[in-house]
């Protein structure tokens, strides 16, 4: 359709994102902005502003002097408090936007804290609490989750997160101090390998929907879910990794040092400053490391499922699907 002048044409494509999904530098630039702080200021108004500018534009009905930045912007905030598949608003901890400031109040708890067993324990909980929310929150497919299966992952990790650090922090006892330091990582990965595998069993039992190049479903592949959830445990984990093993190295130095052996308070949140500095360039860094919408060979798919695409899609080799995050 024709656009009146100085209007915004309709042929945008804000499904995509606004970078080359297939370059990591587009992606880290979509996942800086997805993973803004920023977008958790805004009121609800603004968001549903953005929604309405996204959900016209979508049905053809560009908002009056309307620019493309503009657009583009609504879009970002629309995707950062609306889930993909559901439409629905996703609960204010659960948003891709609230993953910096939360992981660095945690982190930077779990850091400090890692000395005794029952700040240990109580904070290994409050992160696998907050990554139930998240997981939750982030679901790939519109494949409804049960209640029941969400609590037996939530206590499977909380468990899991819990015995490896008790276990490394006894082992580590009799090792020199920076070593203990490391302990809340080894928790947290090993957490992360029982977590979103159990948060995500449902894609592993039915499998996640693939599509062809032109985003056609054809049909649903537990092979294609094994791999998506094995590129997020490996960018979830490496996610901790500089805001785990950067900042208990420059607080192991610190805490021989004057100032905080008179101030001692400041340990906390000089840790929680330093994870968060971290964090702001991991987070969408290991967003990138794999793209979104991730491909996988047809003819490493499960037999049923090749025959089937091969039968009614001569011509298809490649097939994608969304990974989650």
């Amino acid at each position: 359709p024709e656009s009146k002048m100085g209007e915004l044409p309709l042929d945008i494509n804000i499904q995509e994102p606004r970078w080359d999904q297939s370059t990591f530098l587009g992606r880290a630039r979509h996942f800086f902005t997805v993973t803004d702080p920023r977008n958790l200021l805004l009121s609800g108004a603004q968001l549903e502003a953005s929604r309405n500018i996204v959900q016209n534009y979508r049905a053809g009905v560009v908002t009056p002097g309307l620019t493309e930045d503009q657009l583009w912007k609504a879009k970002y905030v629309y995707d950062s408090a609306f889930h993909p598949d559901t439409g629905e608003k996703v609960v204010l901890i659960g948003r891709m936007s609230a993953q910096v400031p939360m992981n660095m109040t945690i982190t930077g708890c779990m850091l400090t804290f890692y000395r005794k067993t029952p700040t240990v324990v109580f904070w290994q909980w409050v992160n696998q609490s907050f990554n139930a929310v998240v997981n939750y929150s982030n679901r790939s497919g519109d494949a409804p989750i049960t209640v029941q299966q969400l609590g037996t992952a939530y206590v499977s990790a909380t468990t899991g997160a819990v015995a490896t650090a008790l276990g490394l922090k006894s082992l580590t006892k009799h090792l020199p101090p920076l070593v203990g330091r490391f302990v809340p990582f080894a928790a947290v990965a090993a957490a992360n390998c029982i977590n979103i595998p159990l948060m995500r069993q449902r894609e592993l039992q039915v499998g996640i929907p693939v599509t062809d190049e032109a985003g056609q479903r054809l049909g649903h592949s537990v092979t294609a879910a094994k791999q998506g959830i094995f590129q997020v445990v490996v960018s979830r984990i490496c996610m901790a990794i500089p805001a785990m093993a950067i900042p208990p190295v420059i607080m192991d130095t610190l805490e021989k040092k004057d100032l905080l052996k008179r101030r001692p308070w400041l340990g906390a949140p000089l840790q929680v400053g330093l994870v968060g500095f971290c964090l702001i360039f991991a987070t969408p860094l290991c967003c990138a490391l794999f793209p979104q919408r991730s491909s996988i060979q047809v003819n490493r798919l499960e037999p049923e499922l090749r025959a089937q695409i091969h039968e009614q899609n001569p011509g298809t080799e490649v097939v994608y699907y969304n990974k989650g995050l």
